[in-house]
């Protein structure tokens, strides 16, 4: 399989750009980058490669791929990656510029459970060879960082409150590896978080509650494997959003592991929906993380860019 594109019985070279975070996961991407090479070398993929050199710098290289007219960008790193990688390659009104590709070498792997890609290296890069491709909306975010309106797009997930302040937490225990930082994080803000009071927009309809997180998804999935939202489909052109009202601790850490089945849906004090436009608005701080990401705070509006983006897939499923 060679890495090229028929077109009306003309064959062009596919320009393919790699994008290598080396310190995802503790910095093991790193050390398995020779080794992943080979393989899409292996594939007849033929690529150039950066490497990023600390936060915000795959969203620059990103930028530079597309304006250099290449036409597959390949994000090589966590969820975080990512997304970085996806909003360097979005045009001003959401639109993506390139194809984008993954090999995940994070821990969470959320993005790429909601696309269907391999977390095995060889294997996804026989999906990247393969070329089967679907076009999955995208998620765009509104929210204040360091006092001014900011924006971003998603490709998976968007979490306040309870799973952004794991998040940020987790952040500064990266350089452990693995997973035990998160599990430290989920533990230590577990036993501190408190319900906030949030005033909720979902598509109009009003709502006023306590709650202990909002996730306004894409994807299914968020926290590593935990189907927060189990319906949620990225072709539908809708967001889906999950609520948790304020609940006793014992009682959420009893019902935890139904997050990961997607049976949580069912509690009497989880609420779920389906739309185009979501607005948050509360008095308290609450962090908002996007793809696994820390990136601000509330107020936060949501909406949903239909079909913004191709992806190479291993065949979708939500």
């Amino acid at each position: 399989m060679t890495d090229v594109q028929h077109h009306a019985g003309l064959v062009s070279i596919l320009r393919t750009k790699v994008i290598v975070n080396p310190a995802a996961r503790g910095g093991k991407t790193a050390r398995q980058w020779p080794f992943i090479s080979e393989l899409l070398k292996q594939n007849d993929i033929t690529f150039d490669h950066a490497f990023t050199e600390g936060p915000g710098h795959g969203i620059v290289l990103a930028k530079e791929a597309v304006n250099a007219d290449y036409e597959v960008v390949v994000a090589v790193g966590g969820d975080g990656t990512v997304n970085e990688v996806v909003n360097g390659i979005i045009d001003k009104d959401g639109k993506g510029r390139a194809t984008l590709g993954i090999i995940c070498t994070g821990t969470g792997r959320d993005c790429i459970r909601s696309l269907n890609i391999p977390y095995d290296f060889s294997k996804a890069c026989k999906v990247l060879a393969n070329r089967n491709c679907v076009d999955i909306d995208l998620g765009r975010a509104e929210y204040i960082s360091d006092g001014r309106k900011d924006r971003r797009y998603y490709i998976n997930t968007a979490g306040l409150g309870f799973p952004a302040a794991v998040a940020e937490r987790t952040r500064r225990l990266k350089k452990m590896g693995g997973t035990i930082p998160f599990l430290i994080a989920f533990a230590t803000v577990f036993a501190t978080y408190k319900a906030k009071n949030i005033v909720i927009n979902i598509d109009g309809q009003i709502r006023q509650e306590r709650n202990l997180l909002i996730a306004v998804n894409n994807g299914r999935y968020f926290g590593g494997g935990m189907k927060i939202a189990p319906d949620a489909d990225t072709c539908d052109g809708l967001l889906d959003i999950v609520t948790v009202r304020d609940v006793n601790k014992l009682k959420l850490l009893y019902n935890f592991p139904r997050l990961y089945k997607g049976t949580h849906v069912m509690h009497p004090r989880v609420s779920t929906y389906q739309a185009k436009t979501v607005d948050v608005q509360t008095s308290e701080k609450l962090l908002l993380q996007l793809d696994g990401e820390v990136v601000g705070e509330a107020p936060a509006g949501f909406s949903i860019i239909p079909s913004a983006l191709r992806v190479i897939s291993g065949g979708l499923h939500g």
